[in-house]
């Protein structure tokens, strides 16, 4: 199945409480990303017309069709910031760099564009609320499989981490007539995500490399954070919630799990941490150089590595009042279908399935 304005992942039906509640008009950054292209077709579905910040007008990705405005510029243009959020109600912000060749280059993409991004909305749009979309990478991993919430110390294990810990930091900036509030998400898979993807194409190939050890993950379907961004629009101002599935999975459970509902066998492969950091290392090489998407870097083999990605959600779910989240067998199953859909994935032989 796929997904547009008039038939979006997230039906408007789902979250009308919390659009009329929305104030307009809503701003959107990273809206033709994974997360971000989502979130805009449930705002059009629902008869918005959100604003939208677009490098390239011509190549919107996703969201191609959507009635829109769009605003060229980056998080690095002040002066298109000032134009997207001019009297806005909403600032929804997901925009920001996952992938760098250097802690400058993630700080200039995370902490710098948020900072430009606050700038903005000070000047041109001082009640506006702005929800930060963060990443459990700020927190940074658990001591334990249970997770942390969001009151535990940060303490992130990759130049990722802490430029969006540092990005967070910038919205302190806005003062007391500002609402804001912060979701930090975990590993995101659904429709159009090209890293969890990762797992799925090794399933499909029948083997899947992990680390070795055993490690414990918090993951979330698309669908669920676009709920939760929503709800944080209309949540209390200074909140930090952390999303996810309230129970967290054995990375080898998930992995059996995610080919189940792909109808596919696979394998774990365990791998030793000396090999993972050696090709993130060989990985960071191929980026100076210009390879891009790279599924393994320096900074990303740290995250790999840390034994717990686990976040404890249970409070933060119940205070943004989001209930019923999808049940990780059946949003695994929607996702298979979409990229099989879209070739991505090859349908399993009758000798897999």
């Amino acid at each position: 199945m796929d997904y547009s304005p008039t038939h979006p992942l997230v039906p408007p039906a789902d979250v009308a409480a919390w659009i009329e509640a929305l104030p307009r008009p809503v701003a959107v950054t990273g809206g033709t990303g994974f997360v971000g292209s989502h979130l805009v077709e449930t705002l059009c579905a629902a008869g918005l017309e959100p604003r939208v910040l677009v490098r390239d007008p011509e190549s919107p990705r996703w969201i191609a069709d959507a009635p829109v405005r769009w605003v060229p510029g980056s998080l690095g243009d002040v002066a298109a910031l000032k134009q997207l959020v001019d009297g806005a109600g909403a600032v929804l912000h997901l925009a920001g760099v996952v992938r760098a060749g250097s802690a400058a280059d993630f700080d200039r993409g995370n902490r710098a564009g948020t900072a430009n991004l606050v700038r903005a909305i000070r000047e041109t749009a001082p009640e506006a609320w702005l929800v930060h979309v963060s990443s459990l990478a700020a927190a940074g991993p658990s001591p334990a499989p249970a997770g942390i919430g969001p009151e535990a110390e940060p303490a992130p294990v990759s130049h990722y981490g802490r430029s969006k810990l540092d990005a967070e930091h910038e919205l302190r900036a806005l003062g007391k007539g500002t609402p804001w509030s912060i979701v930090r998400p975990p590993a995101i898979y659904g429709p159009r995500d090209t890293d969890v993807f990762e797992f799925f194409r090794m399933a499909s190939r029948g083997l899947v490399a992990l680390p070795r050890g055993e490690r414990w993950l918090t993951i979330a379907w698309v669908g669920d954070v676009v709920r939760s961004i929503l709800a944080a629009a209309a949540g209390e101002s200074g909140g930090l919630y952390h999303l996810g599935d309230p129970e967290p999975m054995r990375l080898e459970e998930l992995v059996r799990k995610l080919a189940e509902a792909g109808g596919v066998k696979a394998r774990v492969l365990q791998v030793p941490a000396a090999l993972v950091s050696g090709l993130g290392t060989v990985g960071s090489g191929l980026q100076r150089l210009g390879f891009s998407r790279l599924a393994l870097t320096r900074d990303k083999s740290r995250e790999l590595l840390a034994r717990h990605w686990t976040a404890r959600t249970e409070d933060s779910l119940a205070a943004l009042g989001v209930s019923g989240g999808t049940d990780f067998a059946d949003g695994a199953h929607r996702t298979w279908a979409w990229y099989r859909e879209q070739g991505w994935l090859t349908r399993p032989s009758h000798r897999d399935s």
